[in-house]
């Protein structure tokens, strides 16, 4: 118990650093084979278990919410949370939650923010994404209660780069287009602090199975240097997805390997999405036979 007490802070917000990212970075794509498609739709919800090793540590919800106007232009609203379980809430108590507005049709971004809320401190980001001038404007309060009550403010801008993505609505970017095995692509990136292209690799195409049931998926490996310091620091450490080989480009598993161990995300429940059943199986529990996107034009930003 003492060990679980003084690893599990530092393990789980390390994990929840790492799934985040690679979920996210899923979108990082500047030439991925394939033309744009509506993967997606206002009313999908997708619902992840995430383990550390063999333990339950907590769970993610990524949703698309209805669309909106901001400014007069015409929105998609998308939302992560990732929350602890009630045993990890224990030792550490974790909720997050992300909302990323993107402009269409979904080539840029417009506004991220993300509320984070731990056993001692909870941090506010907003980034507003200035395409009059091309910067993001970042703004971060955290407000800490323990061991005494402070507050503390940063703001920055950086500049950004065409179609610039804010991490969410890259992953749902990302969705709108056809992998190709063994390509390398790029997609500029920001957090509000830096702006990069990141580079994403599609390893080949497997078949993996979850609670018994079967999914065709692509395998496909981020690089996550420069967007994470845990890759930056830990030799070794790589994040692994796989997302549904149909025109849906679901994440069905995350996997990261760093120094503290291994951690998971298995996709438990969908809502929403045509060809899925509410326990998050294609085709009743079968292998997907939705068809696969063609390749086609990429889109442009």
């Amino acid at each position: 118990m003492f060990l679980i007490e003084a690893t599990m802070p530092h393990c789980f917000s390390r994990s929840i650093a790492c799934l985040c990212s690679a979920a996210l970075l899923l979108l990082v794509v500047d030439a991925w084979a394939g033309g744009p498609e509506r993967a997606f739709s206002p009313g999908e919800r997708l619902s992840f278990q995430i383990k550390w090793g063999p333990i339950p540590a907590g769970e993610a919800v990524l949703e698309v919410l209805p669309m909106e106007r901001r400014d007069g232009t015409p929105v998609y609203h998308f939302a992560m949370e990732v929350k602890t379980n009630a045993f990890l809430d224990l030792f550490y108590y974790y909720r997050s939650r992300i909302d990323a507005y993107a402009e269409l049709p979904m080539n840029r971004s417009l506004l991220y923010k993300q509320t984070t809320q731990t056993g001692r401190k909870i941090k506010d980001v907003i980034v507003d994404f200035d395409w009059q001038n091309n910067l993001a404007h970042f703004h971060r309060t955290e407000t800490f209660f323990r061991p005494k009550r402070k507050t503390n403010v940063k703001s920055l801008e950086t500049p950004l780069l065409p179609g610039t993505f804010d991490p969410l609505s890259a992953f749902y970017y990302t969705r709108m287009l056809a992998p190709q095995e063994r390509t390398l692509v790029t997609r500029p990136i920001s957090d509000g602090k830096r702006t990069l292209r990141a580079n994403l690799k599609v390893v080949g195409r497997e078949t993996i199975t979850l609670n018994g049931q079967s999914y065709d998926t692509f395998l496909v490996e981020p690089d996550l240097k420069g967007v994470n310091p845990v890759f930056e620091k830990e030799a070794g450490a790589t994040i692994l997805i796989w997302v549904s080989a149909d025109n849906h480009r679901i994440p069905i598993k995350l996997k990261s390997k760093v120094l503290i161990g291994s951690f998971t995300g298995e996709l438990v429940g969908v809502e929403g999405v045509q060809g899925y059943d509410d326990t998050g199986m294609a085709g009743g529990g079968r292998i997907s036979t939705a068809p696969a996107a063609a390749p086609g034009s990429f889109p442009e930003s």
